[in-house]
């Protein structure tokens, strides 16, 4: 890896490994935060993460035509229950060759599993990418890990929620 080329977060929630990656990948709509910030589609949109090495992770929404709308985010890469999920990700203004990676980790600990998400490649997307927002690329990783850290953050009061 480069300098400037990836951010990891950790968060440790209260499930075991199998339980935490399935929350992660089967209730990611209910989890992931809404707002413009974390989805594309305004108000009603839904996220989707298909179980399977090359199954997809989009998000569909309504449009003002009354048609819905798809968009493809990433390709799974790495499906491995209870211990390792990788997903190629591509912003919806990524050429068509420009491409990073998100590895998820599932660990177990004593109060639960940790897990550790890691949003790696960015050294490869151009310095004046508009995925960036014309941040330099230290501060445009520290707003990438507080992004990364508040869905982590979510994910946790979720499985908390959910067990109640």
């Amino acid at each position: 890896m480069s300098e400037g080329d990836s951010v990891t977060v950790m968060v440790v929630v209260e499930a075991d490994p199998a339980t935490a990656f399935t929350v992660f990948t089967e209730e990611i709509d209910r989890w992931w935060r809404r707002g413009m910030a974390y989805r594309l589609g305004r108000g009603r949109s839904v996220l989707h993460l298909e179980p399977h090495v090359g199954g997809a992770l989009y998000e569909s929404f309504d449009t003002n035509s009354g048609k819905p709308l798809t968009k493809r985010t990433g390709t799974v890469l790495v499906w491995e229950p209870a211990s390792r999920l990788v997903i190629e990700w591509r912003a919806v203004n990524f050429a068509e060759h420009e491409r990073t990676e998100v590895e998820v980790r599932f660990e177990p600990t004593r109060s639960g599993t940790r897990v550790t998400v890691t949003h790696r490649g960015w050294s490869k997307i151009r310095a004046d990418h508009p995925a960036r927002h014309g941040q330099a690329v230290s501060v445009f990783l520290s707003e990438m890990g507080r992004w990364w850290g508040s869905l982590a953050s979510s994910l946790r009061e979720h499985i908390i929620e959910r067990s109640r």
